[in-house]
């Protein structure tokens, strides 16, 4: 296509010295026009023809070659979309506009598809509208077309639009979904003592006309509770945690009839169990340096309430100081070690020697304790070798080694055993390259009887002894020398790390149970690792939410560590299993964000649609005509849509003739200033 030319300046000076030169030639004829010569209007065309030569005009032509006009179609093939046959009630709307388009002459259509967002970010339907925009010219764009069900997650990015958009929305009128809400709830919770979690069903679309629903409640894949609540109330129910660490909770209300979904029909909400204050008994025997180790380590940690016990004037001891005058109240020893010793989760006996203060039946009692999920621990000092030693009590019997009536009063250097570097109480404490910790002066000699021997001392004797009984745990330090490391003797060691993993691991926190699965859900992948005091393990057995189940191999990753790195694929619970250690862990939210909100609604889409004058029309009235429109007009109507067509073109060649060339110019100036001569001569004359 060829214009008919247009034309163009070209100035062979630069504008200002133009429009200089054209102020003095004004002023050149206004003087002459002052002084009466007859001849300036010659002499003023004069200077014009030298002013038009300096601006250099030209007839230009251009062959032009028209360009096809631009439509987006956006197809919107996120999971919300893909329900109650949307996809098919939206991939016959795209075939039926795409057919249309093509055969409008001129018209090229795009057609673009979008999915699901990684890590569960929803329909990022104006994220594609950006990149399809972006790879195409502006001033080509005709029209934009989605076809979804208006559930978008990037509204905030909406681009500056060149032409109308319609939003074709898929579903019915018809449609209904029920969905379970979690409100609130905490990440923490205190055991025994019940978390108040806050839920509600709520009906959106066409629904029923139920007032009430039924929903169950599980805590770690367990045993379900029931509950009926009403439909559109928030609920608060009353939950009592039933263990340390991660309880995964589990909310499901059944699908009803006629609903498009029950993926959002549940919800797991994942909460760590935490002891309120952890209670301690710290009973000493005789003052030694270390009982302010014990006590200073206990009284630092916040969550800890220490109940200490220390004997000061043994019965034995008579020096005639009256009774009265020795203690303002007598110590409950029966309050503490029978009526109350189950509200202790850990009962330490520090270098204690038996000499009558506690009876046969209180020490009795403490190992009762000790089988019904009590634990203890014993701080061996020389008199654990001797006859008023612990072990020559009923305690004796809990105990997981037995004292050879030795003492080895000479240094040593304390060192983690093979299974204590797989032990979660002793793991990586070992000093690292060549160093070695600092000496200990002094260590019982026992015999294992049970249990596991996490630290060796003087010619490889058991040091540090950790035993399960029944329900309950006992630990025996065989030293009391541990105080050595505190004050930094010939460079220390860890004692504070020791000694708090020891009474953690003994008031049974999770994170330091020697045999345990751990899984970390990161989106939909697992990192998972399995703690063992073995040298190997068996594969994992993985349950789905679906039922089925997968194996997958354990490598191992460093002493009593195996792991694992798995990829669900679906989100809800999954059941891990190895041996006889199970963890159920929540992969992703029960409810993705596709399934949050189903109802197929143009609202959030409404503003960018309005603001180019398009239309959001239901496919469920049927396939809307295309039209033309001309810009700013108003593009959609009852049972049709427009595009603009832009007239876009593209320049092949350009073609130039100058209007005042140079000969021409030099003529015309010589013509007209001789015509002013003569003018002007013959009046003289």
């Amino acid at each position: 296509m060829t214009g008919f030319g247009d034309i163009v300046f070209d100035p062979l000076l630069p504008l200002a010295v133009l429009v200089g030169l054209a102020v003095l030639a004004a002023l050149t004829a206004a003087l002459a026009i002052w002084r009466g010569l007859v001849g300036w209007p010659w002499r003023a065309l004069a200077g014009l023809v030298i002013l038009t030569a300096i601006a250099n005009p030209s007839l230009q032509r251009e062959d032009r070659a028209p360009l096809s006009d631009i439509v987006l179609m956006i197809e919107d093939k996120s999971a919300s979309n893909r329900l109650a046959a949307r996809d098919a009630q939206r991939d016959t709307a795209a075939d039926a506009l795409a057919a249309e388009i093509a055969a409008r002459p001129g018209t090229e259509l795009r057609r673009i598809t979008v999915g699901d967002g990684s890590d569960d970010q929803g329909t990022l339907l104006l994220d594609a509208m950006n990149a399809a925009l972006a790879e195409e010219p502006r001033g080509r764009i005709a029209g934009v077309i989605a076809l979804t069900d208006g559930r978008v997650h990037d509204v905030e990015r909406a681009p500056d639009l060149p032409a109308p958009l319609h939003v074709l929305l898929t579903g019915q009128p018809a449609d209904w979904d029920r969905r379970l809400i979690v409100e609130n709830a905490p990440a923490f919770a205190i055991l025994g003592e019940p978390v108040t979690l806050s839920i509600r069903v709520e009906d959106t679309g066409a629904g029923p006309a139920d007032t009430t629903a039924p929903i169950t409640i599980s805590v770690d894949g367990g045993a379900a509770q029931e509950y009926t609540i009403d439909i559109g109330r928030t609920v608060d129910l009353p939950i009592t945690l039933p263990h340390g660490g991660r309880n995964v909770i589990r909310f499901a209300v059944p699908a009803a009839s006629g609903e498009i979904t029950d993926r959002n029909n549940a919800a797991l909400v994942q909460i760590n169990g935490v002891r309120d204050r952890l209670r301690v008994l710290l009973v000493s025997g005789e003052p030694h340096p270390g009982g302010r180790t014990w006590r200073n380590l206990l009284k630092s940690d916040s969550s800890v309430d220490l109940v200490h016990f220390t004997i000061l004037r043994p019965p034995e001891k008579q020096d005639g100081v009256p009774v009265a005058e020795l203690s303002l109240i007598a110590f409950p020893t029966r309050e503490l070690f029978m009526e109350k010793i189950d509200d202790f989760d850990l009962i330490i006996f520090d270098r204690y020697r038996r000499r009558g203060i506690l009876p046969n039946l209180y020490l009795e009692n403490v190992a009762d304790y000790v089988r019904r999920g009590g634990t203890v621990l014993i701080a061996a000092g020389k008199e654990f070798a001797e006859a008023e030693s612990l072990y020559r009590s009923p305690l004796g019997v809990v105990m997981p080694a037995s004292p050879t009536a030795r003492v080895v009063e000479e240094g040593f250097l304390p060192r983690i055993t093979d299974i204590g570097q797989r032990h979660p109480v002793t793991a990586g404490l070992a000093p690292e390259g060549t160093g070695d910790w600092g000496r200990w002066m002094r260590q019982i000699e026992v015999t294992p009887t049970s249990g596991v021997v996490a630290m060796e001392g003087a010619e490889g004797r058991p040091l540090l002894v950790l035993d399960r009984v029944g329900e309950g745990r006992v630990a025996l330090l065989a030293s009391d020398q541990a105080w050595l490391w505190d004050r930094g003797f010939e460079g220390g060691g860890p004692q504070a790390e020791l000694l708090r993993r020891l009474a953690h691991w003994m008031m049974k926190e999770p994170d330091l149970e020697e045999e345990a699965i751990t899984a970390e859900p990161v989106g939909q992948i697992m990192q998972i690792t399995r703690r063992s005091l073995k040298d190997t393990v068996g594969p994992l057995t993985i349950e789905g939410p679906t039922g089925e189940a997968v194996t997958l191999p354990l490598n191992p990753d460093g002493p009593g560590r195996f792991t694992a790195t798995y990829t669900g694929p679906d989100i809800g619970l999954y059941r891990l299993t190895e041996g006889d250690q199970s963890v159920v862990v929540g992969l992703g939210p029960a409810a993705p964000r596709e399934f949050v909100e189903t109802i197929a609604d143009g609202a959030l889409l409404a503003p960018l649609v309005e603001a180019r004058r398009g239309g959001v029309l239901r496919l469920s009235d049927g396939v809307p005509d295309l039209r033309d429109v001309r810009e700013g007009r108003p593009a959609a109507g009852r049972g049709w849509i427009g595009i603009t067509p832009r007239n876009a073109f593209e320049t092949r060649d350009i073609t130039r003739w100058p209007l005042m060339p140079a000969w021409l110019a030099l003529l015309l100036v010589a013509g007209l200033i001789l015509a002013g001569w003569l003018r002007e001569g013959r009046r003289s004359a």
